[in-house]
């Protein structure tokens, strides 16, 4: 199906579809955009910022300012597009008819400890590497496929940046379970422990490693001589 443009007259969508084309076409991803800017797309649409809320349901990546601290009140991000809702089809095999109830979502986050299975960080938590974002935990639907090679859809739980960093591709525990026989005795005994313990324990190497990583260039360049010494 050809890309319609959001304002073209002769296309026939409700304003969610012709808002996720916007956002494609005049926005584009990682960039933001203003609820006047918005309004002004859509004049005389009644809750238009709702039919952009609407369209995380189909995946898509928008935050506010109560998930990235960066924003203004009146400023959203448009980190990434999900399903192509002008495409029926798509729309259809995303949809909210496929979305889990809220009682479902919450005994899934209950389940992975209300921690995102990707990256580790707890809801509302600041990112390490990001101040100025807090962690907002969404359940995500994923294909996964068994060491005996079938295919079953999953929930797991999933900060909105990994989920907006996640290109829709099937998660394969054959593939993990593979790469585990191949680690050492060592190795193995602490994915053991990080297992058993359910998050990654870092070592003191790891530490200064993240923090070295947050200097400014010139810093960094002032402490590499302690690595001499």
């Amino acid at each position: 199906m050809k890309t319609p443009a959001w304002d073209d007259p002769d296309f026939k969508a409700g304003s969610m579809v012709k808002a996720a084309l916007w956002l494609v076409q005049e926005v584009g991803e990682g960039n933001t955009f203003t609820k006047e800017q918005l309004r002004a797309a859509f004049p005389g649409v009644s809750q238009i910022d709702r039919r952009v809320r609407d369209l995380r349901k189909y995946g898509w990546s928008i935050l506010a300012n109560t998930e990235d601290a960066s924003l203004t009140a009146e400023e959203q991000r448009f980190v990434k597009a999900g399903a192509a809702v002008w495409d029926r089809e798509a729309r259809r095999a995303v949809g909210p008819r496929n979305a889990l109830s809220a009682k479902a979502a919450r005994a899934v986050m209950e389940r992975d400890d209300f921690i995102c299975t990707v990256c580790g960080i707890s809801g509302g938590e600041e990112y390490p590497d990001d101040p100025n974002q807090t962690a907002v935990l969404s359940v995500t639907r994923r294909t996964t496929v068994f060491p005996d090679g079938r295919e079953q859809v999953l929930s797991l739980t999933e900060c909105k940046r990994c989920r907006a960093g996640s290109n829709g591709t099937l998660a394969r525990a054959d593939e993990v379970a593979a790469d585990m026989r191949t680690l050492d005795p060592a190795d193995r005994r602490r994915l053991a422990r990080w297992i058993e313990r359910n998050r990654r324990v870092s070592t003191p190497l790891d530490r200064v490693w993240a923090a070295y990583r947050r200097l400014p260039a010139d810093a960094r360049a002032e402490i590499r001589s302690v690595l001499d010494d």
